[in-house]
């Protein structure tokens, strides 16, 4: 394999370059330097953007649906969908989100080395293991209504959100499938496949979710059931052109026992990583459960569902930066030069110092009127406007911690 030259980081004798801080320059060093920054900066960017857009248009998938739920008369829909939301994404998606970004160091690796085999064996077991991980998972969501009203919350709302998250079980398979096939494609970055496929599902949710929520007797549950079958088309549309096109052609291979063997392998990468992101996440979501246990139920876990929405998809951002950093990352690692993988790092995380400055910015500009967005209660948005500033402060904090965690 032909060597690399690490862009940044590293003096090449007698090319006139220096690395970062690395003293006196000799005749062109400096324009070099930044030549390798500029390069290197195209690379991420050209893989962050799509990645952040698509990421943001996944998310948006469930944020409309809460903002259809919103606009239905009283505040007992928005408060019962944002508990079962919540739960759903403790004890389901966030859980699926992080062991699936295990496969992002190995199929990161696998491609820059080369070996194009084992990204298909990887994908495979991926979706094997994350497909039995869901059954005991929808195997709770099936009681969870009673297990709510058991620990304490509002008995009205326990029964409602019981309601909606059975809606969400079918979105929970599809989403163990898709994660697995979403990584693959990252591995080798091929985003725009996975861009435009979130952006056809979007675009085709948010009427369907439109339809079942205010046409059907289905009411807010219709939103549930929108997202799940949102999620399987989004699966189908990735799965179709990993299958039919050329671009996977040296990756793509059929599924043999392999993928099983190794179950216990990726298990070792998948459960830290998949921790190591539920933790977070947990933290956050556990907040609307104990707002449950308020006075006010109904108010203090719609409005407190509006602020963590909005962080996560605020977080999207960071988190596409992320995901193109560790994909870049393992890339060079897998082509044996760490000093490349060391100046990703560096390029990354002033881009992410940039991004919290311009979207903390924006959120305060827009306080007085993004709550409308989300409910048309007066009560609920006043509310909302206050909290905007402390949501300033989380989402500040996530564009560095979202960067740094997908850097493995």
């Amino acid at each position: 394999m032909e060597e690399r030259i690490p862009l940044l980081s590293q003096r090449v004798p007698g090319d006139g370059t220096a690395g970062v801080g690395g003293g006196e320059e000799e005749d062109g060093g400096g324009d070099r330097w930044w030549s390798g920054v500029a390069r290197e900066a195209g690379k991420v960017g050209s893989m962050m953007l799509p990645l952040a857009a698509m990421s943001v248009a996944q998310s948006a998938v469930q944020v409309a649906s809460n903002m259809m739920v919103g606009h239905l008369p009283g505040v007992l829909p928005l408060s019962a969908s944002a508990i079962a939301t919540s739960l759903a994404s403790v004890s389901g998606f966030s859980l699926l989100v992080g062991m699936a970004s295990g496969l992002e160091t190995l199929s990161g690796q696998a491609y820059g080395a080369k070996q194009y085999d084992k990204l298909g064996v990887q994908t495979y077991r991926a979706i094997v293991t994350l497909t039995v991980v869901s059954i005991p998972i929808s195997l709770l969501w099936v009681f969870i209504g009673k297990i709510l009203t058991l620990i304490g919350q509002d008995p009205l709302i326990s029964h409602e959100a019981g309601r909606y998250i059975v809606w969400l079980i079918p979105g929970l398979f599809a989403y163990a499938v898709c994660q697995p096939l979403t990584k693959f494609l990252q591995s080798q970055s091929l985003i725009f496949p996975m861009l435009w496929s979130s952006i056809a599902t979007l675009l085709l949710h948010i009427p369907l979710s439109w339809l079942l929520v205010f046409k059907t007797s289905l009411g807010f549950t219709g939103a549930a059931l929108a997202i799940s079958i949102s999620y399987w088309l989004n699966t189908f549309m990735l799965a179709a052109y990993i299958r039919f096109s050329g671009s996977c052609k040296a990756t793509c291979s059929p599924p043999t026992m392999e993928a099983f063997r190794g179950v216990v392998l990726f298990l070792r990468l998948a459960l830290p990583s998949a921790l190591m992101l539920c933790f977070e996440w947990w933290s956050f979501e556990i907040l609307i459960l104990l707002s449950g246990l308020l006075p006010n139920p109904e108010l203090e876990s719609s409005v407190l569902s509006i602020c963590l929405t909005t962080t996560s998809l605020m977080y999207n951002i960071p988190y596409g930066l992320g995901g193109a950093a560790s994909t870049r990352v393992a890339n060079e690692l897998g082509a044996g030069n760490p000093e490349g993988a060391r100046s990703v790092v560096h390029l990354v995380m002033s881009i992410a110092g940039t991004e919290a400055v311009l979207v903390t910015g924006a959120l305060l500009a827009s306080q007085r009127i993004l709550g409308y967005a989300y409910s048309s209660d007066k009560e609920v948005v006043t509310y909302f406007t206050s909290m905007v500033p402390l949501v300033c402060i989380s989402v500040a904090a996530d564009s560095l911690q979202g960067v740094l965690s997908d850097l493995r």
